[in-house]
């Protein structure tokens, strides 16, 4: 991988001291040891730390309230908020701050691969490895986050994807609500079967994320929009199929968000949310960040079934820390209590319970027994607890950890027409494909080479 030509240099500076004989520079280095004497005794060490889940300066947010947490317990380590990265600019604020020498010592990645391509990211193999808490973090989740046997981020904001069921309407239809281990059979009938537009009643919320995960449900072999081990597989009858369940669920008027004006004028609320919280959408498409909201906010009994069949599909957000920081041992125990730490679960818990506007959004990243006993027992959902039994056997969503998967999934050209837009992008292809505007068994062959391609572009662009 490239070098920031300002860490070159200062390595270079470090060793040419060492060189000529220098006292001072016996104990320096790049490694995890000069944590331990890059300050003077008795002063804190500095930290800073950006993500986008701070909210505004000012605001009660729990994110926030933990960095105070860690203040209080550190007297060693004094830790301030870089307000400074733009959230609507993530990465190019980022490269900004690196390319100035202000890279905060612990941020949150959008893209684990582009803090790799352009060098900011500490490598924390020995750190972590040495840490006997991390070897509780799920191994699937480990996997994600290691480039060439290196450990590049830390997980945090643990999610699960998938579907939640509302109980209630089904039962009002004397039907047998959906659970965690429904075929595909059973829930595409399940889905059928609670609807009836007329009536305000629909069985999904939308049919877009079928073919992300279609392929799952469907073959052992296949993962997240068909990607595994570094390859795509969009020409394979799993995706075909899942693009056309997912056409057949719309033209068919199985999903709110695609019905007509009129048939939207059936139910009660102003967008999709309020309709599904007005006890009227059956199955929704979401991730585990809603169950506090869900909770709180929903009249009726709800689950969570997560996709069709046993596998469970993980989303995260990713801490890094810089290459550049000063203090790695210091900047690994912040990022770590932010993350997966059990104590700092645990903290979470208390902030937000000790609130009334703060709710736990993200499951425990940890397979530490208190921590999950306290978590579950705050949801009377046993899907999500079957869902996490499974959870070393887990999908994680590539969106933030594979090279070119973005560009693969969404954002490449394609060169075929659709509709006005002469060049449509792959997600501009997939959409069209749901909505009956083109054949996807046409397309897939060219697909599958283009999201191969950007793969492969983007693995090289680590090396």
């Amino acid at each position: 991988m490239k070098k920031w030509l300002m860490l070159l240099f200062s390595v270079v500076f470090v060793f040419g001291l060492a060189a000529c004989g220098s006292n001072e520079s016996e104990d320096a280095g790049n490694d995890a040891n000069e944590d331990e004497n890059s300050s003077a005794p008795g002063e804190a060490k500095e930290l800073t730390i950006a993500s986008w889940g701070f909210g505004a300066e000012g605001d009660e947010n729990l994110n926030r309230l933990m960095v105070d947490a860690f203040n209080e317990q550190h007297e060693d380590i004094h830790v301030t908020i870089d307000e400074s990265i733009d959230t609507s600019d993530w990465n190019g604020s980022l490269a900004a701050a690196a390319s100035g020498g202000v890279m905060p010592d612990v941020f949150m990645l959008a893209q684990i691969p582009t803090g790799l391509a352009n060098d900011w990211l500490y490598d924390l193999s020995d750190i972590a490895t040495a840490d006997e808490e991390f070897s509780q973090v799920p191994e699937a989740v480990v996997d994600a986050v290691t480039y060439s046997e290196g450990i590049y981020a830390l997980p945090a904001g643990q999610h699960l994807l998938g579907y939640f069921v509302n109980k209630d309407l089904f039962e009002e239809q004397n039907l047998d609500a959906p659970a965690m281990g429904v075929t595909i059979d059973e829930f595409v009938d399940a889905v059928r079967d609670v609807t009836d537009v007329n009536d305000g009643r629909v069985g999904l919320n939308h049919p877009f994320t079928i073919p992300d995960w279609y392929p799952i449900a469907a073959n052992q072999d296949m993962g997240w929009f068909t990607y595994l081990d570094g390859s795509f597989q969009l020409d394979s009858n799993e995706f075909i199929t899942g693009v056309n369940l997912a056409q057949d669920i719309l033209t068919n008027g199985y999903a709110y968000e695609t019905l007509s004006e009129d048939q939207q004028a059936n139910f009660n609320g102003e967008n999709p949310e309020e309709v599904w919280l007005n006890n009227q959408v059956g199955i929704k498409w979401d991730g585990t960040w809603i169950t506090g909201h869900l909770d709180s906010q929903s009249d009726f009994d709800w689950d969570f079934i997560g996709i069709p069949g046993e596998r469970v599909v993980m989303t995260h957000d990713y801490y890094g820390i810089s290459s550049a920081t000063d203090h790695p041992e210091a900047a690994y125990k912040l990022a770590k209590w932010m993350s997966f730490s059990s104590e700092g679960f645990l903290k979470q818990i208390e902030i937000a319970d000790a609130s009334d506007n703060l709710n736990i959004a993200s499951m425990p990243v940890t397979a530490n027994q208190e921590v999950l006993d306290t978590y579950f027992q705050r949801f009377d959902a046993p899907g999500l607890r079957q869902a996490y039994e499974n959870i070393d056997e887990a999908v994680v969503e590539p969106v933030k950890t594979v090279p070119g998967y973005s560009l693969a999934r969404w954002d490449v050209p394609t060169g075929i027409e659709v509709g006005d837009d002469p060049n449509s992008n792959m997600s501009g292809l997939v959409d069209a494909a749901i909505r009956g505007n083109l054949n996807i068994q046409d397309y897939v062959s060219q697909m599958n080479e283009l999201a191969n391609q950007q793969y492969e572009e983007g693995q090289a662009s680590i090396q």
